[in-house]
């Protein structure tokens, strides 16, 4: 397989490609992952990204192909010198437990240490247990909640540290 330029190949068949914030399979993707959140979190406890902010077209973005269908998405925005945060990760459900994941998080992390990163974190959520655990696998490890996150009750963080 010719690996394209700009992206990763992973598991079989599945390539991540980066993408814009504008990218039409990025948005369909997030489109779903905040449905799905919406059915297990009130609103004001969605932490999402404003793709009409300016500064999120400073973000990172991925997109998971699986035989040329999108089925996963994340992204990483920088906190600040030494610390990016992973935002929007999904997978589409009927093809999770396939390694999708794994690819677009270590394809990110890959990025977030091209930025210079020596440090990546995450949101999820106690009702997430299936994130956490999948991060949990990946290396990271339970923190403090931070940033708008602090006084979110059902906000569950996470961290690794990674080489730069």
């Amino acid at each position: 397989m010719v690996k394209p330029i700009g992206a990763e190949v992973g598991v079989a068949g599945v390539v991540v490609k980066a993408v814009p914030a504008d990218d039409a399979a990025l948005a369909g993707l997030i489109e779903r992952l905040d449905a799905y959140l919406a059915r297990l979190y009130p609103a004001d406890e969605i932490f999402g990204v404003d793709f009409s902010d300016p500064a999120t077209r400073n973000m990172a973005f991925a997109v998971a192909y699986l035989d040329g269908r999108p089925v996963g998405c994340g992204g990483i925005r920088s906190l600040d010198s030494a610390t990016a945060e992973l935002k929007r990760f999904y997978v589409e459900p009927d093809v999770r437990r396939a390694g999708i994941a794994g690819s677009v998080c270590r394809f990110l992390e890959k990025r977030a240490a091209e930025l210079g990163h020596s440090l990546l974190r995450l949101e999820t959520g106690e009702p997430q247990f299936e994130s956490i655990r999948f991060y949990s696998k990946q290396g990271f490890y339970p923190i403090e909640r931070f940033g708008e996150y602090v006084h979110c009750e059902s906000s569950y963080c996470m961290e690794k540290r990674i080489s730069p």
